[in-house]
């Protein structure tokens, strides 16, 4: 019989013991979790970029407005605020299952969790934006690579957030 903290092998332990890939165990069990989290971080971001590409087509007529002499190109904040909702959704999925393996039980506990996940991703919603702005008015890039670029401060920026305020580990 196993003790009650001795957890269980997931998915992805168990492809680390695979043939060839159990030369890497050691190195992926000191370092799962920023692997795990650069994993589904890459797969978020792909989330993300492919919502915001088709979001960005069907918001393509949204017109560009000036506010305090700064063009806002409403197009792309709009596909951003789409793509964030998938995105994040996804992310929280993922980081709470398989990244931070976080074990909050009972409804209120969740809520509250994912309500403390999307807060700080609001924070990086507002970076991101101001970012892309910057990078379609000022350096006149298309919006897809901007979005891309822009995912690499994102994904760093969400990484903290979480594993400070979100998914931190109980003290011992």
């Amino acid at each position: 019989m196993t003790a009650t903290n001795e957890k269980k092998p997931d998915i992805f332990d168990r492809i680390m013991s695979w043939g060839f890939l159990k030369r890497f165990e050691p190195f992926y069990a000191a370092h799962k979790e920023v692997l795990m989290y650069l994993f589904f971080g890459g797969l978020t971001t792909l989330v993300s970029v492919v919502t915001f590409w088709l979001a960005a087509r069907s918001c393509a007529g949204l017109p560009v407005k000036t506010v305090a002499g700064v063009e806002l190109h409403l197009d792309i904040i709009a596909a951003n605020v789409i793509s964030w909702v998938c995105a994040v959704t996804f992310a929280y999925i993922t980081n709470r299952t398989w990244v931070f393996e976080d074990k909050a039980h009972g409804g209120r506990a969740v809520a509250k969790e994912c309500a403390a996940f999307f807060a700080g991703r609001v924070f990086t919603l507002v970076v991101e934006t101001l970012l892309l702005e910057l990078c379609v008015t000022l350096f006149m890039m298309n919006g897809v690579l901007a979005k891309i670029l822009v995912s690499i401060v994102t994904v760093i920026l969400n990484y903290i957030v979480s594993k400070l305020f979100v998914f931190k580990k109980a003290k011992e």
